[in-house]
């Protein structure tokens, strides 16, 4: 199916109140093609329907006209330029995209993550950062719960070769 042929489906789903599935059937179209950017305005103008202000201002992000209240409510709940990054779910290079003020939103953007990280960011590798990042910010104590549990198995273990031992004593004894 099309982009514009979602696009019209949506339509007709917001005039006939089903604004739950215009949601998602224009989620799905940002999800298959992150780079177009009348997808993510439409997906910003459902969640206005929803008065979701924070999401409104993630999809608009990119917008020549975006709410500056919406743009301030999306960067106060994601205050780290990486995880604005991945929140955008942009993928590829800045030149995909289709306006010049796009174009430069999304550069501001991956430098300020640079500088934050003080090493180099690129769209194509936002998830390895991601994973690194929550990595080295795992809780304390994960790793003594798995220590823990690796010797628990082990004393589990043991306990079953010591009584298969006893059991293979005690029939030898019966046999002789």
């Amino acid at each position: 199916m099309t982009v514009e042929t979602t696009l019209l489906r949506v339509d007709a789903d917001l005039r006939a109140g089903r604004i739950p599935v215009a949601r998602q059937r224009v989620r799905g179209l940002v999800g298959s093609y992150p780079a177009d950017l009348t997808a993510r305005r439409r997906l910003a103008e459902v969640y206005r329907l929803y008065g979701e202000s924070v999401e409104a201002g993630r999809w608009a992000y990119l917008e020549e006209d975006r709410d500056p209240d919406e743009t301030a409510a999306f960067e106060a709940r994601h205050p780290n330029p990486l995880d604005r990054m991945v929140a955008l779910r942009w993928y590829g290079s800045e030149r995909e995209v289709a306006t010049e003020t796009a174009r430069a939103r999304l550069v501001g953007l991956r430098e300020a993550a640079s500088a934050h990280l003080c090493r180099p960011v690129y769209w194509h590798t936002i998830g390895d950062h991601v994973r690194q990042r929550d990595e080295r910010q795992a809780p304390a104590g994960d790793d003594d719960l798995w220590w823990l549990g690796c010797a628990g198995l082990c004393l589990a273990a043991l306990a079953f070769l010591a009584l298969a031992v006893v059991g293979g004593v005690t029939v030898a004894r019966w046999l002789l």
